[in-house]
Protein backbone atom coordinates (compact mmCIF):
# COMPACT_ATOMS: atom_id res chain seq x y z
CA UNK A 1 0.00 0.00 0.00
CA UNK A 2 3.19 2.07 0.47
CA UNK A 3 2.79 3.85 -2.94
CA UNK A 4 -0.15 4.99 -2.86
CA UNK A 5 -2.00 8.27 -2.05
CA UNK A 6 -5.37 6.92 -2.03
CA UNK A 7 -6.46 3.39 -2.22
CA UNK A 8 -10.05 2.08 -2.46
CA UNK A 9 -10.21 -2.25 -1.95
CA UNK A 10 -13.72 -3.14 -3.26
CA UNK A 11 -15.65 -0.11 -1.84
CA UNK A 12 -19.52 -0.17 -2.00
CA UNK A 13 -21.56 2.58 -1.25
CA UNK A 14 -25.51 2.56 -0.92
CA UNK A 15 -28.46 5.46 -0.51
CA UNK A 16 -31.40 3.34 0.90
CA UNK A 17 -31.20 0.12 -1.46
CA UNK A 18 -29.82 1.91 -4.31
CA UNK A 19 -26.08 1.20 -4.98
CA UNK A 20 -24.46 4.28 -6.15
CA UNK A 21 -20.94 3.12 -5.67
CA UNK A 22 -20.19 -0.81 -6.59
CA UNK A 23 -17.12 -2.60 -5.72
CA UNK A 24 -14.93 0.02 -6.47
CA UNK A 25 -10.89 -0.10 -6.64
CA UNK A 26 -9.08 3.08 -6.68
CA UNK A 27 -5.33 3.14 -7.12
CA UNK A 28 -4.25 6.81 -6.71
CA UNK A 29 -0.37 6.70 -6.73
CA UNK A 30 1.71 9.30 -5.05
CA UNK A 31 2.49 12.54 -6.81
CA UNK A 32 -0.18 11.55 -9.46
CA UNK A 33 -2.64 13.64 -11.96
CA UNK A 34 -5.27 11.23 -11.46
CA UNK A 35 -8.42 11.99 -14.26
CA UNK A 36 -11.33 10.18 -12.65
CA UNK A 37 -13.71 10.33 -15.22
CA UNK A 38 -17.42 9.50 -15.62
CA UNK A 39 -20.64 10.76 -16.99
CA UNK A 40 -23.12 13.07 -14.72
CA UNK A 41 -24.60 10.78 -11.65
CA UNK A 42 -22.09 8.40 -12.05
CA UNK A 43 -20.78 8.08 -8.79
CA UNK A 44 -17.65 10.66 -8.96
CA UNK A 45 -19.13 13.08 -6.14
CA UNK A 46 -20.41 10.38 -4.02
CA UNK A 47 -16.87 8.65 -4.49
CA UNK A 48 -15.16 12.04 -3.49
CA UNK A 49 -17.28 12.81 -0.12
CA UNK A 50 -16.51 9.30 1.05
CA UNK A 51 -12.86 9.63 0.53
CA UNK A 52 -13.74 13.08 2.59
CA UNK A 53 -15.51 11.01 5.22
CA UNK A 54 -18.40 12.78 4.74
CA UNK A 55 -20.38 10.06 3.46
CA UNK A 56 -19.03 7.24 5.48
CA UNK A 57 -17.72 4.31 4.38
CA UNK A 58 -17.60 0.64 5.29
CA UNK A 59 -14.56 0.08 7.73
CA UNK A 60 -11.32 -1.45 5.66
CA UNK A 61 -12.90 0.13 2.33
CA UNK A 62 -10.90 3.46 2.24
CA UNK A 63 -6.67 4.29 2.43
CA UNK A 64 -5.45 7.31 2.34
CA UNK A 65 -1.65 7.41 2.35
CA UNK A 66 -2.16 3.65 3.88
CA UNK A 67 -4.33 4.90 6.70
CA UNK A 68 -7.93 3.20 7.15
CA UNK A 69 -10.13 6.95 6.77
CA UNK A 70 -12.60 6.08 9.55
CA UNK A 71 -9.90 5.36 12.28
CA UNK A 72 -7.68 8.00 11.31
CA UNK A 73 -10.15 10.55 10.64
CA UNK A 74 -8.55 13.91 11.83
CA UNK A 75 -4.86 12.64 10.92
CA UNK A 76 -6.10 12.03 7.53
CA UNK A 77 -8.24 14.56 6.75
CA UNK A 78 -5.09 17.06 7.35
CA UNK A 79 -3.53 15.72 5.06
CA UNK A 80 -6.44 16.38 2.06
CA UNK A 81 -7.36 19.71 0.72
CA UNK A 82 -10.96 19.56 -1.56
CA UNK A 83 -12.75 21.54 -4.08
CA UNK A 84 -16.78 20.25 -4.28
CA UNK A 85 -19.08 21.24 -5.82
CA UNK A 86 -19.02 25.21 -5.42
CA UNK A 87 -15.68 27.09 -3.43
CA UNK A 88 -17.31 28.34 -0.59
CA UNK A 89 -16.56 32.24 -0.49
CA UNK A 90 -17.59 35.19 0.69
CA UNK A 91 -18.59 38.00 -2.00
CA UNK A 92 -18.59 40.72 -0.04
CA UNK A 93 -14.61 40.40 1.25
CA UNK A 94 -11.72 40.59 -0.94
CA UNK A 95 -9.77 37.43 -2.48
CA UNK A 96 -7.30 38.10 0.50
CA UNK A 97 -9.78 38.78 3.65
CA UNK A 98 -11.45 35.03 2.11
CA UNK A 99 -7.90 33.83 3.02
CA UNK A 100 -6.84 35.39 6.03
CA UNK A 101 -10.50 33.93 7.36
CA UNK A 102 -9.29 30.31 6.54
CA UNK A 103 -5.94 31.26 8.06
CA UNK A 104 -7.48 32.38 11.60
CA UNK A 105 -10.33 29.27 10.93
CA UNK A 106 -7.33 26.78 10.92
CA UNK A 107 -4.64 28.60 12.95
CA UNK A 108 -2.40 28.93 10.35
CA UNK A 109 0.24 31.99 10.08
CA UNK A 110 -1.73 34.47 8.27
CA UNK A 111 1.48 35.27 5.45
CA UNK A 112 0.42 31.99 4.35
CA UNK A 113 -2.52 33.63 2.58
CA UNK A 114 -0.07 35.79 0.41
CA UNK A 115 1.98 33.00 -0.75
CA UNK A 116 -1.61 31.18 -1.41
CA UNK A 117 -2.84 33.75 -3.88
CA UNK A 118 0.49 34.41 -5.22
CA UNK A 119 0.56 30.35 -6.25
CA UNK A 120 -2.60 30.50 -7.75
CA UNK A 121 -2.04 33.71 -9.36
CA UNK A 122 -4.40 36.10 -8.07
CA UNK A 123 -1.92 38.32 -6.28
CA UNK A 124 -2.95 41.37 -8.29
CA UNK A 125 -6.49 40.75 -7.25
CA UNK A 126 -5.95 40.03 -3.68
CA UNK A 127 -7.87 43.23 -2.73
CA UNK A 128 -10.61 42.94 -5.07
CA UNK A 129 -14.39 41.92 -3.51
CA UNK A 130 -14.66 38.14 -4.81
CA UNK A 131 -18.05 38.80 -6.01
CA UNK A 132 -16.07 41.07 -8.91
CA UNK A 133 -14.18 37.54 -9.42
CA UNK A 134 -14.66 36.08 -12.68
CA UNK A 135 -15.77 32.33 -12.56
CA UNK A 136 -12.05 31.54 -13.03
CA UNK A 137 -10.90 33.84 -10.41
CA UNK A 138 -13.51 31.85 -8.04
CA UNK A 139 -12.29 28.80 -8.67
CA UNK A 140 -8.63 29.61 -7.84
CA UNK A 141 -9.45 31.02 -4.99
CA UNK A 142 -11.62 27.94 -4.17
CA UNK A 143 -8.12 26.10 -5.06
CA UNK A 144 -5.98 28.39 -2.95
CA UNK A 145 -8.45 28.17 -0.10
CA UNK A 146 -8.02 24.20 -0.40
CA UNK A 147 -4.27 24.26 -0.40
CA UNK A 148 -3.69 27.09 2.66
CA UNK A 149 -3.24 24.33 4.94
CA UNK A 150 -0.37 23.05 2.48
CA UNK A 151 -2.32 19.12 2.25
CA UNK A 152 -0.40 16.63 0.68
CA UNK A 153 -3.48 15.41 -1.65
CA UNK A 154 -5.57 17.48 -3.02
CA UNK A 155 -9.90 16.34 -4.36
CA UNK A 156 -11.10 18.53 -7.36
CA UNK A 157 -14.42 18.01 -8.22
CA UNK A 158 -15.32 18.98 -11.63
CA UNK A 159 -12.74 22.42 -11.28
CA UNK A 160 -13.57 23.61 -14.70
CA UNK A 161 -17.37 23.38 -14.62
CA UNK A 162 -18.47 26.37 -15.95
CA UNK A 163 -15.61 28.15 -16.83
CA UNK A 164 -14.52 30.17 -19.95
CA UNK A 165 -11.48 28.92 -22.27
CA UNK A 166 -9.47 30.80 -20.80
CA UNK A 167 -10.13 29.84 -16.95
CA UNK A 168 -10.25 25.90 -18.52
CA UNK A 169 -6.21 26.71 -19.16
CA UNK A 170 -5.64 28.87 -15.89
CA UNK A 171 -6.79 25.66 -13.68
CA UNK A 172 -5.14 22.86 -15.74
CA UNK A 173 -1.69 24.51 -15.38
CA UNK A 174 -1.87 25.55 -11.76
CA UNK A 175 -2.62 21.35 -11.25
CA UNK A 176 0.15 20.83 -13.83
CA UNK A 177 2.49 23.00 -11.29
CA UNK A 178 0.78 22.08 -8.13
CA UNK A 179 1.62 18.52 -8.93
CA UNK A 180 5.58 19.22 -10.40
CA UNK A 181 6.64 21.63 -8.55
CA UNK A 182 5.09 21.24 -4.77
CA UNK A 183 4.43 17.39 -5.09
CA UNK A 184 1.13 17.34 -4.32
CA UNK A 185 -1.20 14.22 -5.26
CA UNK A 186 -4.21 15.44 -7.15
CA UNK A 187 -7.71 13.95 -7.80
CA UNK A 188 -9.29 15.47 -10.43
CA UNK A 189 -12.62 14.28 -11.60
CA UNK A 190 -14.52 15.15 -14.70
CA UNK A 191 -16.85 13.93 -17.30
CA UNK A 192 -14.68 15.51 -20.38
CA UNK A 193 -12.18 13.11 -21.91
CA UNK A 194 -10.12 16.11 -23.86
CA UNK A 195 -10.22 17.62 -20.28
CA UNK A 196 -8.45 14.79 -18.51
CA UNK A 197 -6.24 13.75 -21.14
CA UNK A 198 -4.58 17.28 -21.21
CA UNK A 199 -3.19 17.24 -17.40
CA UNK A 200 -3.80 13.90 -15.95
CA UNK A 201 -0.91 10.71 -15.58
CA UNK A 202 -3.57 8.07 -14.66
CA UNK A 203 -7.12 7.76 -15.35
CA UNK A 204 -10.03 5.95 -13.64
CA UNK A 205 -13.34 5.36 -15.60
CA UNK A 206 -16.05 4.87 -13.76
CA UNK A 207 -19.84 4.75 -15.02
CA UNK A 208 -22.87 3.43 -12.80
CA UNK A 209 -20.82 3.35 -9.99
CA UNK A 210 -18.21 0.49 -11.11
CA UNK A 211 -14.82 1.07 -12.42
CA UNK A 212 -14.45 0.34 -16.49
CA UNK A 213 -10.85 1.10 -16.52
CA UNK A 214 -7.85 2.34 -14.67
CA UNK A 215 -4.37 3.02 -15.85
CA UNK A 216 -1.58 5.11 -16.93
CA UNK A 217 -2.87 7.98 -19.65
CA UNK A 218 -0.41 5.94 -22.07
CA UNK A 219 -2.34 2.76 -21.10
CA UNK A 220 -5.78 5.03 -22.05
CA UNK A 221 -4.45 5.86 -25.20
CA UNK A 222 -3.18 2.40 -26.86
CA UNK A 223 -7.31 1.97 -25.46
CA UNK A 224 -8.79 4.92 -27.96
CA UNK A 225 -7.00 4.02 -30.81
CA UNK A 226 -7.16 7.26 -33.06
CA UNK A 227 -8.67 7.22 -36.59
CA UNK A 228 -7.65 8.75 -39.89
CA UNK A 229 -10.69 10.87 -41.23
CA UNK A 230 -10.14 12.06 -45.31
CA UNK A 231 -12.41 14.47 -46.55
CA UNK A 232 -12.11 13.64 -50.27
CA UNK A 233 -14.41 14.54 -53.40
CA UNK A 234 -16.43 11.98 -55.36
CA UNK A 235 -16.43 9.74 -52.00
CA UNK A 236 -17.79 6.65 -53.36
CA UNK A 237 -15.04 6.44 -56.09
CA UNK A 238 -12.35 6.67 -53.81
CA UNK A 239 -14.09 4.45 -51.17
CA UNK A 240 -13.65 1.84 -54.21
CA UNK A 241 -10.39 2.73 -54.78
CA UNK A 242 -9.03 2.34 -51.18
CA UNK A 243 -10.67 -0.53 -51.16
CA UNK A 244 -9.25 -2.22 -54.27
CA UNK A 245 -6.21 -1.31 -52.63
CA UNK A 246 -6.03 -3.26 -49.82
CA UNK A 247 -7.28 -0.50 -46.87
CA UNK A 248 -9.51 -0.88 -44.27
CA UNK A 249 -12.70 1.71 -43.97
CA UNK A 250 -14.56 1.75 -41.32
CA UNK A 251 -16.94 4.49 -42.10
CA UNK A 252 -18.25 6.46 -44.95
CA UNK A 253 -19.91 9.73 -44.90
CA UNK A 254 -21.09 12.19 -47.83
CA UNK A 255 -17.71 13.67 -47.78
CA UNK A 256 -15.67 11.59 -45.41
CA UNK A 257 -14.26 8.55 -44.96
CA UNK A 258 -13.11 7.23 -41.76
CA UNK A 259 -9.58 4.62 -41.53
CA UNK A 260 -7.81 3.04 -38.53
CA UNK A 261 -5.21 5.98 -38.03
CA UNK A 262 -1.73 4.05 -38.27
CA UNK A 263 1.07 6.91 -39.04
CA UNK A 264 2.12 10.32 -40.13
CA UNK A 265 3.64 8.49 -42.92
CA UNK A 266 1.13 5.90 -43.89
CA UNK A 267 -1.23 9.09 -43.81
CA UNK A 268 0.97 10.82 -46.46
CA UNK A 269 0.67 7.64 -48.72
CA UNK A 270 -2.93 7.52 -48.74
CA UNK A 271 -3.47 11.41 -49.59
CA UNK A 272 -0.35 10.44 -52.35
CA UNK A 273 -2.85 7.57 -53.62
CA UNK A 274 -6.01 9.38 -53.99
CA UNK A 275 -4.10 12.74 -55.50
CA UNK A 276 -2.50 10.77 -58.46
CA UNK A 277 -5.67 9.21 -59.28
CA UNK A 278 -6.95 12.22 -59.83
CA UNK A 279 -9.47 12.35 -56.06
CA UNK A 280 -9.32 15.83 -54.50
CA UNK A 281 -8.26 15.55 -50.81
CA UNK A 282 -9.62 18.94 -48.68
CA UNK A 283 -8.41 17.38 -44.96
CA UNK A 284 -6.90 14.71 -44.02
CA UNK A 285 -6.58 14.67 -39.99
CA UNK A 286 -6.23 12.13 -36.83
CA UNK A 287 -9.02 11.91 -34.44
CA UNK A 288 -9.04 10.36 -30.74
CA UNK A 289 -12.16 8.86 -29.36
CA UNK A 290 -14.40 11.24 -26.85
CA UNK A 291 -15.68 9.66 -23.37
CA UNK A 292 -18.81 8.07 -24.91
CA UNK A 293 -17.26 6.32 -27.75
CA UNK A 294 -14.34 4.89 -25.02
CA UNK A 295 -17.22 4.14 -23.26
CA UNK A 296 -18.99 1.91 -25.82
CA UNK A 297 -15.27 0.66 -26.48
CA UNK A 298 -15.07 -0.56 -23.05
CA UNK A 299 -18.47 -1.51 -22.35
CA UNK A 300 -18.32 -3.67 -25.51
CA UNK A 301 -14.61 -5.34 -24.38
CA UNK A 302 -15.98 -5.98 -21.22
Amino acid sequence: MGNYAIETVGLNFNFGNQAIVKDLSLQVPKGSIYGFLGPNGAGKTTTIKILLNLLKSPSDQVFIFGKEINSNRISVLKRIGALVEQPAIYGHLTGKENLVNRCILLGIKKVKADEMLSLVGLADAANKKANKYSLGMKQRLGIAQALISDPELLLLDEPTNGLDPNGIIEVRNLMADLATKHQKTILVSSHLLAEIERTATHVGIINKGSLLFQGTINELHLLSKPTLKIEVNNIESAYQLLIKEGYEVTDKSEHVLTLPFVSSQNSGVLNKLLIQNGFMVSGLYQQRKDLENLFLDITKAN
